[in-house]
């Protein structure tokens, strides 16, 4: 945790204010026992009314001075720990947007966004709690000690007893719950994991009638979480009565031997009452401590997730020096091998081919064959084992992550809309893109005619995940995406699954005009989809098994013509 401390330092002015302000509203609380002991003292045993009321008033204006320091002290320190949790969201947040997918795959999403919601939540807690609880407890428990003191010291062995044992059981208390602190922000993971699945998944799992098996599977989860915060705040809730009975029983034998000590002249009652207050802030102190206990366990467990995050080096960072080269759109694999993390076998191997600008290149094989393995390379999402993939003539390691990617329309398997409108998701691929470029990349992915039937038109709003669209119109709006940014190269992973033949005809007719001069690479099922390729690649168990034209395939390549087969008459191969 106090790794993260350094992330305060913008804050220092508001830390510096809010320390002054608290010293002076711990001196005042310590000095109003003081003022009681001298009302009691010097005016009430000697029956002196103008003596009371005299510093009965210091007592009302120190005690509205300590009030207002407080509220001024509170307030610094909400600031300094709201800002502190919005700075570390913006970091955590930033360094998992550079991360690799391969990251992403490490940690997973649901762990992500529990470290940038919950985790960060508790460090604030901490920052706000803390400032206050770190200043105050340990003024007051040292000047309580030292004020008591002044008044009797042989009262003070009384606390000389009572603190160790606090102490002692408060230490006893923070090393039983630190372990059950880490494991509960694990379990939160787990029923953050399983709600995301179950929202996410929501129509497969009505489909498949699992609604019974999902709840059961989230109340085990939750069950889990809920027993272990339980055992947690029984552990915590135990220790307040303890606290309470600590202060009472000090209090009663304070009263017990301050009255032997008052009947042996030794001792006044203001003197007296005065040390029972001193008695009673320094336990608070302590007990303060405590609730920091109860705290900084989580705390601490937050913050190591936190560290995680920010000390995962994403694998794929931008060269020192970067190079670049003109946009052109030239595509080169060679002898290209990359296997996933932890998989015993290679996910693609020896691919070597070039697909140049002006041309389709199509890449067609059995489900896991490796087709979207290949094309994910080219916007580096993930870096090669072996041999190099180039754009441009460049090693797309040597070239910076947004130079190459500001190169590439990239249209996904799974359409991916974010909530907005129809315009906003289109200009997602191009910022600054105007409404009739807009409007011209709508028109060639086939969007403009459901988009016209919507009564807000462009403006018409798109839900999170594109859930109010069908599967075919979150296809055609993704590749208008795409097309906005007038790309040198396009990838289309599968984008035309959803179409009707008539719509998929239509939109590939449009494309070709569009993408005359760019570089198009298509992943596809459908053998009609990519039979017009000016070359076609054969994918089969992650190798390249044949490349060429439909005609030559067809007549050459034995796996093609299976695929071919399962998909089309002999009319329709004819």
């Amino acid at each position: 945790m106090l790794r993260l401390i350094p992330y305060l330092k913008p804050y220092t002015l508001s830390l510096v204010v809010v320390t002054i302000i608290l010293f002076a509203q711990t001196l005042a609380e310590l000095y109003l026992p003081t003022l009681m002991a001298d009302v009691v003292n010097n005016g009430m045993m000697k029956g002196d009314t103008a003596y009371i009321w005299r510093y009965g008033s210091y007592m009302l204006v120190v005690a509205m001075l300590s009030s207002i320091w407080a509220i001024v002290a509170s307030y610094f320190a909400a600031v300094t720990g709201m800002g502190f949790g919005r700075d570390l969201r913006k970091l955590v947040f930033s360094r998992v947007e550079s991360y690799s997918l391969h990251e992403f795959d490490k940690i997973g999403a649901a762990s992500l966004i529990t470290r940038t919601t919950n985790d960060i939540t508790q460090m604030q807690m901490v920052v706000v709690m803390g400032l206050r609880f770190m200043v105050t407890a340990p003024i007051m428990c040292i000047g309580g000690i030292f004020m008591a003191y002044s008044k009797d010291p042989r009262l003070t062995l009384i606390l000389a007893v009572v603190l160790p044992l606090m102490m002692l059981g408060i230490g006893l208390v923070a090393k039983s719950v630190v372990p059950l602190f880490k494991a509960m922000q694990a379990k939160l993971d787990r029923v953050n994991l399983v709600l995301r699945e179950n929202l996410t998944g929501i129509r497969v799992i009505r489909a498949f009638d699992r609604l019974d098996s999902e709840t059961r599977r989230f109340k085990a989860a939750n069950r889990d979480l809920t027993n272990i915060a339980i055992k947690v705040n029984k552990i915590m809730a135990a220790m307040n009565p303890v606290m309470m009975i600590f202060m009472n029983l000090t209090s009663v034998a304070i009263i017990w031997f301050g009255g032997l000590r008052i009947a042996g002249n030794n001792l006044q009652i203001g003197d007296m009452m005065a040390f029972i207050q001193y008695a009673m802030q320094i336990m608070f102190s302590i007990i303060m401590v405590t609730m920091m206990f109860v705290m900084l366990p989580r705390a601490e467990a937050s913050a190591t997730r936190i560290n995680e995050v920010l000390d995962m080096a994403p694998d794929i960072i931008d060269p020192p020096q970067a190079k670049t080269a003109p946009a052109a759109g030239l595509v080169e694999f060679r002898d290209v091998a990359f296997s996933y993390p932890g998989a015993e076998q290679a996910a693609i191997s020896a691919i070597s081919f070039t697909a140049r600008p002006g041309k389709v290149t199509a890449i067609i094989g059995g489900t896991g064959s490796g087709k979207s393995t290949l094309i994910n390379l080219i916007p580096r999402f993930y870096d090669v084992d072996r041999g190099q993939v180039l754009v441009d003539g460049l090693d797309v390691r040597d070239m910076s992550q947004d130079d190459l990617r500001m190169r590439i329309g990239f249209v996904p398997q799974t359409p991916i809309l974010f909530s907005g409108t129809v315009a906003e998701n289109i200009r997602y691929g191009k910022n600054d893109a105007s409404d009739e470029e807009v409007r011209h990349a709508a028109a060639v992915a086939q969007v403009d005619g459901f988009v016209a039937e919507l009564p807000e038109g462009y403006d018409a709003v798109i839900a999170q995940g594109g859930t109010n669209l069908s599967g075919g119109q979150k296809q055609r709006l993704s590749i208008a995406r795409a097309l906005v940014r007038k790309a040198a190269i396009y990838i289309f992973d599968d984008s035309f699954s959803a179409l009707d033949f008539g719509t998929d005809a239509r939109l590939r007719a449009a494309l070709k005009k569009e993408t005359a001069q760019s570089t198009v690479i298509i992943v596809a099922q459908r053998v009609s989809t990519v039979m017009d390729a000016d070359q076609i690649l054969v994918l089969d168990q992650g190798r390249m098994v044949g490349m060429g034209t439909h005609t030559e395939l067809l007549a050459e390549n034995e796996v093609y013509r299976e695929i071919v087969f399962s998909q089309l008459s002999e009319e329709e191969i004819a």
